[in-house]
């Protein structure tokens, strides 16, 4: 294994940690998506790649307010904090090293009518939704053209799960 390959540990790590994050969204009536973003999601991860995760939430305040859902997630060591435009960086460091950055934001950052260009510039870069109940994120993705929709997930991801009322399962600030 060279230097930037990704070992089956890592794989393992990442997965446990997107369905973690998935699975607590699902049970959040305030989430409406979750987005994989980076080079997790467009397959070209390396040993040293960190996890960037955007989640949506009718309440974005609430997150900034009460760390509890931080507490939930256990996804390590807080090491950053910080805004960027309309979303809120969460960035966490665990035991293994694994950085796993949680941004949380309002609704509109997945607004397509018209996509916002730093929106857009992230999810051309690699986006994969993971849970989409109402069908934005797959919309944000459609609206920013077939370049970037992931041609080659890895196979170790969980597939995305919509709700009854999302369309097709199809920004980082």
């Amino acid at each position: 294994m060279g230097p930037a390959e990704v070992s089956a540990e890592r794989r393992d790590e990442v997965r446990a940690v997107v369905e973690r994050v998935t699975g607590w969204a699902a049970g959040r009536e305030d989430v409406a998506g979750v987005l994989l973003v980076g080079s997790w999601a467009r397959g070209a991860a390396r040993a040293d790649s960190d996890v960037d995760l955007v989640v949506l939430t009718t309440e974005p305040g609430r997150y900034a307010d009460d760390e509890a859902w931080v507490r939930q997630l256990a996804l390590g060591e807080v090491i950053r904090n910080r805004a960027w435009g309309p979303v809120v960086e969460w960035r966490h460091l665990a035991a293994s090293g694994l950085e796993v950055e949680v941004d949380i934001g309002p609704l509109g950052w997945a607004r397509t009518d018209p996509v916002d260009a730093g929106t857009r510039r992230v999810v051309t870069d690699g986006a994969r939704p993971l849970h989409d109940p109402r069908g934005l994120l797959g919309a944000l993705v459609e609206a920013c053209g077939r370049s970037a929709q992931v041609s080659s997930v890895p196979a170790s991801l969980p597939k995305s799960r919509s709700g009854s009322g999302g369309g097709p399962a199809t920004s980082r600030p």
